[in-house]
């Protein structure tokens, strides 16, 4: 286990990201990055003068941050003894109706080409392309052939991270950034709100508005309008 750990921190440590998006996520709605994630073959380090890159592509998308508490991310489920324990912390220090942002990714892979030239030179042209295209969504990261997944989480923090700023900025100016006196985000409120109103256009299921309430333990609360759906539906 801490040969594994040594290697992911070797591999983090040797990522670069060398072109970062010009654009930063989207704070009300999802972001489609494109990435090109370069690395040297495995085999590079024995030849020592290896003229290939592998260049992986594809996109990240980073759904709409949500705004959490650490009493809400309390309430989640699938964290052990340590995590808790964090999170007590977080309720020790900050208190529990602290605004913070979740960010949620998935990763859709797509081709994978080994290039005969020096990683310099495909960096090059990938950056070339990039500008002729004009995408202020795309993104080039070198990694570690190895461990490239963990070469893309490097970047997937490192764009979060220069994001969040903005995102934050953006949700105070919409006001809602605050909490009531039971330390419900004002954003949650509105979700709940927006839930609501597509569940009865049918474009969202009543276990989604069920799961919402539930985490943020207002099921109680619009328990009355919950079930008057179902009479709205027959």
């Amino acid at each position: 286990m801490l040969i594994d750990d040594e290697r992911i921190r070797d591999a983090v440590s040797r990522t670069r990201v060398l072109r970062l998006p010009k654009q930063s996520l989207y704070t009300f709605g999802s972001t489609s990055l494109y990435y090109y994630l370069v690395t040297e073959p495995v085999y590079a380090e024995f030849t020592g003068n290896c003229a290939e890159t592998i260049v992986r592509e594809g996109r990240v998308i980073a759904e709409r941050p949500k705004i959490v508490t650490p009493y809400y991310l309390m309430r989640l489920e699938g964290f052990g003894t340590e995590a808790k324990r964090y999170f007590d912390a977080l309720l020790h220090e900050y208190g529990g109706n602290t605004a913070g942002l979740l960010y949620a990714y998935r990763n859709e892979p797509g081709e994978m080409n080994i290039v005969s030239e020096h990683l310099p030179a495909v960096v090059d042209k990938l950056n070339e392309r990039i500008d002729k295209r004009g995408d202020p969504l795309a993104a080039i990261v070198r990694g570690t052939d190895e461990l490239w997944d963990v070469s893309l989480l490097k970047f997937i923090f490192e764009v979060t991270r220069n994001s969040a700023p903005e995102n934050f900025r953006e949700l105070g100016r919409h006001g809602l950034l605050g909490t009531d006196a039971n330390g419900i985000p004002d954003a949650a409120r509105r979700h709940v709100e927006e839930l609501f109103l597509l569940v009865n256009r049918g474009e969202a299921g009543l276990n989604t508005l069920k799961g919402e309430l539930d985490r943020w333990g207002l099921f109680e609360e619009y328990e009355d309008r919950f079930y008057g759906l179902f009479d709205e539906g027959g």
